[in-house]
């Protein structure tokens, strides 16, 4: 541990713009109870980061607390990822999920070999992912990839070695998304980081769209069922009478949360706190748009203090008339993502133990 490390400049740069009232909540506010818990975040050491699954409540919320005080300090004199080299290995196009980790990766201090698409690889040429997989080791400290095929992460872990964090695998899923989700949330609403205590408001939780081929809908839900003793509902609102898939089914029941599916969005919208929503979803290997009927824009019936989350890239089922309302926090929640996988890259690699005095 260093000494105390200056404020972060850049958290000026995260405000939201002049007239602008969407909400940026203030990252200290999650932290400044209680520092977070490195014991904890010990435990992903040289890991793999594959299924919102394989976390657990205690941490998520420690992973949020360092992204908070991250977000607060500046952390690149320190140097925590000095010597590791990161491979950005995408098969699939992506804008803000490959840039967030690269730039989380530079303010770290570490080194990133950028794959921005996957036709400059040899699987151009039909090399196998496993053989890929087998030449990174010699390349690289650790991987984050992004695949079209749903099977691309187990397949590259028959030969790959070091750390892989999944970036979204077709159908699959998107841990990381989620962690940036409920990172805005946390920010939100500290008290989510917390046990539930009596006398807390339970939050209602509305997704539009199909958890059962949307990945990044899919990871926020199951990630959402580690905090079900703040939520009082789940409302699934879709074209599809079965937007779930058995695997998720599995994890509601077992979660036992009260949960419904409806696709009748102006009468559910008025009782949400959150409402997450997503435009596409990866049917085999081609992209679907969410449903026309299924927008929000400036007069949707909202609840007064409703946050709206969105993964993005949008289309026009997220009109930009919610840009400047309190509803907005999916701009929070793209910001954070920076700060939420540095936490991560520091976890997994080991270096926690590089951070300055928090």
């Amino acid at each position: 541990m260093s000494d105390q490390p200056e404020p972060n400049p850049a958290a000026a740069y995260l405000e939201p713009p002049e007239g602008s009232k969407a909400t940026r909540p203030e990252p200290l506010n999650l932290f400044e109870s209680a520092p977070p818990n490195l014991d904890v975040l010990a435990q992903l050491s040289g890991q793999n980061v594959l299924y919102a699954r394989q976390f657990s409540f205690e941490l998520v919320a420690e992973l949020c607390k360092l992204a908070a005080v991250l977000e607060e300090i500046e952390i690149w004199p320190y140097h925590p990822l000095d010597g590791k080299i990161i491979t950005t290995a995408f098969f699939e196009a992506s804008t803000r999920t490959r840039t967030s980790f690269e730039s989380a990766a530079h303010r770290l201090g570490g080194r990133v070999i950028s794959i921005p698409d996957g036709s400059i690889t040899g699987a151009k040429k039909g090399e196998s992912i496993q053989d890929i997989g087998e030449m990174f080791n010699a390349y690289c400290d650790c991987v984050v990839m992004r695949h079209t095929e749903t099977s691309a992460p187990k397949e590259i872990l028959e030969n790959l070695r070091i750390p892989l964090i999944n970036a979204g695998n077709g159908s699959g899923e998107h841990p990381t998304q989620a962690l940036a989700d409920w990172y805005a949330l946390l920010k939100w609403k500290p008290r989510l980081a917390a046990p539930f205590e009596t006398g807390d408001q339970k939050l209602k939780l509305g997704i539009l769209g199909t958890p059962g081929s949307m990945r990044a809908v899919k990871s926020f839900l199951l990630m959402s069922l580690l905090f079900h003793e703040h939520i009082s509902k789940v409302t699934v609102i879709s074209e599809m009478a079965d937007p779930f898939g058995p695997d998720v089914i599995e994890s509601l029941n077992q979660a036992d949360i009260d949960y419904e599916v409806t696709n009748d969005i102006r009468e559910s919208l008025p009782q949400l706190d959150i409402i997450y929503m997503n435009s596409i979803a990866f049917l085999g290997d081609s992209y679907k748009a969410l449903d026309s009927r299924y927008k929000l824009d400036a007069d949707s019936p909202l609840k007064q203090d409703a946050v709206i989350l969105h993964p993005l890239a949008r289309l026009d089922e997220l009109d930009t008339s919610l840009d400047k309302t309190p509803h907005n926090l999916y701009f929070s929640q793209a910001h954070g993502a920076v700060f939420i996988r540095q936490a991560l890259l520091l976890a997994v690699l080991g270096r926690l133990d590089r951070l300055p005095e928090l």
